[in-house]
């Protein structure tokens, strides 16, 4: 499940300081994320970026596990923690298709991470295994291969490929609503809510539960 790891510690200051850009959807899918989780749960966030749901999720569940293949993110992460005293949260460079994983977790997050990600439905396999039986697995994913976005997306990514040659962007996955939630069901997940938000361009939000 690795990303452009150097790429984003590159700009991890500069991403730390940016601000949501959607706060109400942001809140609205956090809420329904806390909704499904117990405080018995070990919880493993993939691709955490600098953990700050990480951190608001750490007082639902008994303990979280901030993963991300960039250090800089995971330092950032780390300072943070330590600032608000969160002592339930351990951020860390972990492989989610490490054998030694397999069942280990109540329910595995990722947001606006798998539109990153070259091998899709070997990194949801990957998932599947590390997870209990019957545990969650929670994402929201840009669907930028959605139609209808408009004048301002489609040159969007047109643009993408030239910024990626000149380092400005990481690989980007162009994905329909439908694409995604077939890998997911593929993978050996019962979807079982799902929705925009935002609405445009989507950030499709779903919920599954392993078979």
């Amino acid at each position: 499940m690795r990303t452009d790891a150097n790429f984003w510690t590159k700009i991890a200051p500069k991403y730390a300081r940016n601000d949501i850009r959607d706060m109400e959807a942001y809140e609205y899918t956090l809420g329904r994320t806390r909704s499904y989780l117990r405080d018995t749960d070990s919880v493993l966030e993939v691709g955490c970026g600098t953990g700050s749901t990480a951190l608001l999720l750490a007082p639902s569940v008994a303990r979280i596990t901030a993963s991300d293949f960039a250090e800089g993110m995971l330092e950032i992460g780390r300072d943070k923690a330590r600032t608000q005293g969160v002592d339930n949260i351990t951020f860390a460079n972990i492989d989610v298709a490490d054998p030694a994983l397999d069942q280990s977790y109540d329910a595995i997050l990722g947001f606006n991470l798998f539109h990153l990600i070259r091998d899709l439905d070997a990194s949801l396999a990957d998932v599947h295994k590390a997870l209990k039986p019957g545990g969650m697995f929670i994402s929201k994913t840009p669907c930028l291969a959605q139609g209808g976005l408009g004048f301002k997306f489609g040159l969007l990514k047109l643009m993408i490929p030239l910024m990626q040659l000149l380092g400005k962007a990481p690989f980007v996955k162009m994905l329909t609503i439908q694409e995604l939630e077939t890998a997911v069901t593929n993978a050996g997940f019962e979807i079982i809510e799902s929705g925009n938000f935002p609405a445009k361009p989507p950030s499709r939000y779903l919920v599954a539960r392993r078979k």
